[in-house]
């Protein structure tokens, strides 16, 4: 087993920073002494604040293939300790499946289950031995604790983001880092809600806690915040 990737500059590269967990994440880890690229779908003067702390700012959309094999190339022979998925969508989850048109389901999975996945296989030799891929999934992902129902077309996108990180952990049996999925709890964000029971410093805390016990796994592991294992 590869020796943990724990240097003095860790290196991460947190997908989809613009806000919420993921800014969070990002800012969190520059304060741990982290090494961070940060993306963002379109840049904004919103984003000063992370440059100016020392982080870098890359623009970067995983729907779309050449805006990933951009951000690739733009990032050079870079490897990281740490290269996490955290973008994701929730559009009209609040409505039963049925409900929801066709298209918008089909960006759901795009978004959530596809893109990740790509990006990963985009960056797979940029992960540096002993280091993690994670993706942020969510309880609501599990099959096996499905039993109050909601959130349909986000629960099914979920699932299938596990299903596939599975299937890309066989695909790359060979590898020398661990794979993640990690669920932050309900969080105060705009996706989790003003009602929900975390704020993002306990959700990222113990996100990151996780991550640093992880590291030097080759495993897949499912788990959430507080590093219990989740029911696939």
């Amino acid at each position: 087993m590869a020796e943990p990737a724990i240097t003095e500059e860790r290196r991460a590269l947190i997908v989809g920073a613009s806000r919420g967990l993921g800014l969070g994440l990002a800012e969190s880890l520059h304060d741990r002494d982290w090494r961070v690229v940060a993306t963002v779908r379109k840049s904004s003067p919103d984003h000063e604040n992370l440059w100016l702390q020392g982080i870098r700012i890359e623009t970067v959309d995983i729907d779309d293939d050449a805006s990933v094999a951009a951000l690739r190339q733009r990032l050079g022979g870079e490897k990281f300790d740490l290269v996490f998925v955290v973008a994701g969508v929730a559009t009209e989850s609040d409505k039963p499946l049925h409900a929801v048109s066709r298209a918008v389901s089909a960006q759901v999975y795009l978004t959530n289950a596809v893109s990740p996945i790509l990006f990963a296989e985009a960056f797979a030799d940029r992960i540096a031995p002993g280091g993690t891929l994670a993706f942020m999934s969510s309880i609501l992902g599990s099959i096996a604790l499905n039993e109050d129902g909601g959130w349909e077309n986000y629960r099914a996108s979920k699932a299938a983001l596990n299903t596939n990180a599975r299937s890309f952990a066989v695909r790359h049996a060979e590898r020398d880092y661990g794979i993640l999925l990690v669920h932050p709890g309900w969080v105060r964000t705009d996706m989790g809600g003003a009602e929900a029971d975390l704020d993002i410093e306990t959700s990222v805390a113990g996100m990151i806690a996780v991550i640093q016990a992880f590291a030097g796994r080759r495993d897949v592991a499912y788990l959430d915040y507080r590093g219990e294992t989740l029911a696939w």
